[in-house]
């Protein structure tokens, strides 16, 4: 919600208004079911009667702000709603010192692992289990220096590509060969990249393949020399088609109090998003495009938005202070965002530490 619109509805609003919209916004976040008149007026601080709390209710209807999902039920926040009370009213909390402690704790002993996916790995999933929502985290493929690249055969048109970074890092991924490639072809263009990548980064490697292209075009065969250009591509990011590593933990949390077969509509939607990773990378966007946590409800989450979840996200950053990954929490519209903002934060903080 942009400040002047912000502003504008907030000034439409006296104190019983915001007393009752508030009681509503919180009891769907606590509990996820419809606030009726009657027991709003129990729980108001000033004495009011059911038909005058209908009558607030219908101005804040009209204001876009509530609505009711059924005849004659309570009122629930619509999403512009809960934009607004997360925008307006939300008074974010703050991480205890224990809190930080575990946290911190449980991202350096990740970190004392053997991977960078083992860290991110970790990290989720302790974001998932903290949080009672799926954890998310984005990494972009490091550009560390490169000591060892190897084709091992799978079948007569696959095989394994196996990279292994000087800073320790092995990555795995599966290629597809040229047909007709032979053993022979793979020792051969294995031999003909280890000579020519070490110590290099992929962008640095790539110049120095082209630099050689006429000279590998002599040292070595047709077959041989696609070989070469599939194991750099397989390496360099945008073109080998997954530029980024997702990964989630946590699913079956988010099938901890569905109570209607629309909520699991929803996850099921929630769920084919998250196994589609094409377009998974614009989370770096989202997380690059603004300092700090960022809170997307609903729709305003392009990535997600058919399953009507939130998704709370921070990036973390390099010692020169570069966006390479981000980590956050997906789940129902119904987060515990002042709970978790702070969470993602700090761990977001932590983790960029232990990268640096």
């Amino acid at each position: 919600m942009t400040k002047p619109v912000l502003d504008q509805t907030l000034q439409s609003l006296d104190a019983r208004s915001r007393d009752i919209f508030r009681l509503i916004v919180e009891s769907y976040l606590n509990d996820g079911e419809p606030l009726g008149s009657r027991n709003l007026s129990r729980l108001l601080p000033s004495a009011l009667s059911p038909a005058t709390v209908r009558n607030v209710m219908s101005d804040l209807e009209q204001l876009g702000l509530i609505y009711a999902p059924h005849v004659s039920a309570g009122r629930l926040p619509t999403q512009q709603g809960l934009r607004f009370f997360v925008d307006a009213f939300m008074e974010i909390g703050d991480l205890s010192d224990e809190e930080r402690r575990v946290i911190e704790a449980q991202v350096k002993a990740a970190g004392a692992g053997p991977s960078l996916e083992h860290l991110l790995t970790e990290a989720s999933q302790m974001l998932s289990g903290l949080s009672r929502g799926a954890g998310i985290v984005v990494a972009t493929k490091t550009e560390a220096a490169l000591k060892h690249i190897e084709f091992i055969p799978l079948e007569p048109r696959k095989a394994l590509a196996v990279l292994v970074s000087q800073n320790g890092d092995v990555e795995n991924r599966v290629v597809e060969l040229p047909s007709g490639v032979t053993s022979s072809q793979l020792h051969e263009a294995t031999n003909f990249l280890n000579a020519h990548i070490r110590g290099r980064t992929l962008v640095e490697a790539r110049v120095e393949i082209a630099r050689l292209k006429e000279e590998t075009r002599a040292a070595l065969d047709t077959l041989s020399q696609a070989l070469v250009e599939t194991g750099l591509a397989v390496w360099a990011g945008p073109e080998s088609g997954q530029p980024a590593q997702l990964i989630v933990r946590g699913r079956a949390n988010l099938l901890e109090n569905v109570k209607a077969q629309t909520d699991l509509e929803l996850l099921r939607h929630l769920f084919d998003d998250l196994e589609t990773k094409e377009g998974l990378i614009q989370l770096l966007d989202v997380a690059e495009a603004g300092p700090g946590v960022r809170i997307f409800i609903g729709s305003e989450n392009r990535l997600f938005s058919l399953s009507g979840s939130s998704l709370v996200v921070a990036p973390y950053r390099d010692k020169e202070a570069r966006v390479i990954g981000a980590l956050g929490v997906i789940g129902p519209t119904r987060l515990n965002y002042a709970r978790i903002v702070p969470m993602v934060d700090y761990t977001a903080q932590v983790v960029g530490q232990m990268l640096r």
